[in-house]
């Protein structure tokens, strides 16, 4: 395999886990200024859209590493389970 395919790969193996934690970081910052008063957020948004990312990354691996395979709906049913659970803990959904 050379060097192209292996970058080519790599990145569509993470892409969904980018495009899930932009999106999720963006909608819920809109979302969470919409119907919160005006209490910090935390982390600025591109560290929750990393920490997210990276989240995402090891639940795709984990699942990889588990089927086989990729692309599975367990997999990714997954990743939007872990991401939607990793945003919660770094808004502090909790004390809500």
């Amino acid at each position: 395999m050379t060097a192209y395919l292996l970058t080519n790969h790599l990145l569509n193996f993470m892409a969904p886990a980018a495009v899930l934690a932009l999106l999720l970081v963006l909608l819920s910052r809109l979302i969470f200024g919409i119907f919160r008063s005006k209490r910090a957020a935390g982390q600025p948004w591109w560290t929750q859209v990393a920490i997210v990312f990276i989240v995402n990354v090891a639940i795709l691996t984990a699942g990889l590493l588990f089927f086989g395979h990729d692309g599975k709906m367990l997999t990714y049913a997954g990743l939007v389970l872990g991401a939607a659970l990793c945003q919660w803990v770094l808004l502090r959904g909790w004390k809500a």
